[in-house]
């Protein structure tokens, strides 16, 4: 009777925690998403979809692209170069990006946009698409050091230089001067048989 009661008592206990258990979770499950939302503190009158100032810093969420030579904005895809919301962030703008790891920190120049970069997204163009593919999604502080351009304020030589490719160098012309003069030594009449 003992052995028996011990096995009912056990199984009552596990089942008990079991119940216990499964309650937990679900909950756990249905409320995790709310609990993995970061807290955001809204000013009154901030628009999310508003232009940033210059100067204003930003947690934005970057990943890379390869494809493609020339960019939405008719420039030559480089290093250093990224694809923004317009809405946000206008062609032409320029942030200074900080991620977790310095391989990525540095200025970058807003030249592109995409189909897939809406909101706070940022897009930086990468030479090999395995590395972009390895970069992959990352969390970045934004801080943007010009919003924009103005194509009347910018002189047509710059515009120019960012569009086409460097031209090649025209070097100056050799300094004329004579060729040296060389002393042909004498043509010695062919051998006879007789000299051979």
């Amino acid at each position: 009777m003992l052995l028996a009661r011990s096995f009912w008592w056990k199984a009552l206990v596990w089942a008990i925690a079991a119940g216990v258990f499964v309650s937990l979770a679900g909950v756990t499950i249905f409320d995790a998403r709310y609990v993995t939302l970061p807290l955001t503190f809204i000013e009154p009158g901030f628009d999310p979809t508003a232009p940033p100032a210059p100067g204003a810093r930003l947690a934005f969420t970057a990943t890379a692209y390869c494809k493609g030579i020339v960019t939405s904005s008719g420039v030559v895809a480089q290093r250093g170069m990224t694809a923004a919301d317009p809405a946000l962030l206008p062609a032409g703008s320029i942030v200074q990006l900080d991620f977790k790891e310095d391989r990525w920190d540095g200025i970058y120049t807003v030249v592109d946009t995409g189909p897939e970069v809406q909101g706070r997204e940022i897009d930086l163009y990468m030479w090999n698409c395995d590395e972009a593919q390895r970069f992959g999604r990352r969390s970045v502080r934004m801080t943007v050091l010009r919003l924009g351009w103005n194509p009347h304020a910018t002189t047509k030589s710059f515009f120019e230089r960012l569009r086409a490719k460097p031209e090649p160098v025209e070097q100056d012309p050799l300094p004329a001067r004579p060729l040296p003069v060389i002393p042909v030594p004498p043509q010695m009449p062919p051998a006879t048989d007789s000299e051979r």
